[in-house]
């Protein structure tokens, strides 16, 4: 049930039944040669679509920004910040408290939000709801080892084809993952924003662009991804939510601190 797609009466019959509310939140950001901008927007949508067939839940337009300060300066990459996203969602989730959503969902498809998910989350406690953090991907790969995968790499790269296999460029598939040693020639990128320097890691924060050649990272290489693994990891999303949010509708609502302890709302 979309909630720009009802009227507010039928919100009000929704939440006599209810107080749960799913937010996708994505991100617009390069994720290699091969893959789309909107993967992580992509990937939360078609398992929201999967999961309609199986849950009632209501689902709040998608956030299609994130917080990708990282990745920014990869050509179409659009940031807003851990503080443009924690804003954004508070505001949302006002919204919605207002009218008696008590438990959010919010299903998340890019790594970079995780923070101010949480932070907003914590905030959502003290005012006597609960907020969810689904983060999908990881998810995904707790539910099968074998889908684990890191950024554009074969999991994600499976994903998009699970929502259009038309999406990816397969020009660019195989090409390695390519890390560049762009501090010092003693300094081994190993991760993201790592580096190893006599057998320690020291993170050194700075755009991705300055050590990845081709946009992704991971252990999982694009060129091992497929529709059939994209269409049975997403439906094996779809499946876990809709026994998640049916178990999380009968959890006990926290008891609201005082409105001292409160951030802005």
């Amino acid at each position: 049930m979309r909630l720009e797609r009802i009227t507010g009466k039928k919100v009000e019959e929704y939440l006599t039944k209810s107080k749960s509310i799913m937010i996708p939140v994505g991100s617009i950001e390069n994720h290699g040669k091969h893959m789309p901008l909107g993967t992580d927007t992509l990937i939360p949508n078609k398992i929201v679509e999967l999961l309609e067939e199986k849950s009632d839940i209501m689902v709040a337009p998608t956030i299609p920004y994130g917080a990708t300060n990282t990745i920014y300066g990869c050509t179409g990459t659009v940031t807003i910040g851990t503080d443009g996203l924690a804003m954004i969602l508070t505001r949302v989730i006002n919204s919605l408290y207002r009218y008696g959503f008590r438990r959010f969902l919010v299903l998340n498809g890019h790594g970079g939000n995780i923070k101010a998910i949480e932070n907003v989350g914590i905030e959502v406690f003290k005012r006597g709801a609960m907020l969810a953090d689904l983060n999908w991907w990881l998810m995904a790969g707790e539910l099968n080892p074998d889908w684990k995968g890191g950024h554009g790499g074969a999991e994600e790269t499976s994903g998009v084809m699970g929502v259009d296999p038309g999406l990816i460029d397969y020009d660019y598939i195989n090409e390695p993952m390519n890390l560049i040693d762009d501090i010092a020639p003693n300094m081994k990128t190993t991760g993201w924003g790592s580096v190893e320097y006599k057998g320690a890691t020291v993170v050194i924060p700075r755009e991705y662009k300055n050590f990845s050649a081709n946009g992704w990272y991971g252990t999982d290489a694009p060129h091992l991804a497929s529709k059939e693994w994209g269409d049975k990891m997403l439906k094996r999303m779809a499946d876990y939510l809709a026994d998640f949010i049916e178990d999380f509708e009968k959890t006990e609502l926290p008891e609201p601190e005082a409105p001292c302890g409160w951030q802005v709302w």
